[in-house]
């Protein structure tokens, strides 16, 4: 089964925003969100840094700063 990668920090907004708008999505299609701090792993905050949140599905970026709604539900659909 595909988890939905959501790497931000903890005290990002958008990071906030876009785990809020995900949830029913990630319910909807029974998909797991697993949380990353990127704070915690020195590699991951230089990968990411001013770019998150960044959501990630099957090692595939799908959006950052703000959900995409259309293509996660387009990846998802695509996986099932």
């Amino acid at each position: 089964m595909s988890t939905l990668k959501l790497y931000g920090r903890a005290w990002c907004h958008l990071c906030d925003d876009l785990r809020a708008g995900l949830e029913p999505i990630a319910a909807e299609f029974g998909v797991a969100i697993e949380w990353i701090d990127i704070d915690t792993d020195p590699a991951l905050e230089a990968l990411y840094d001013e770019l998150v949140p960044v959501l990630v599905l099957d090692g595939v970026e799908l959006c950052h700063y703000r959900l995409d709604e259309a293509r996660v539900r387009g990846a998802l659909l695509a996986r099932a």
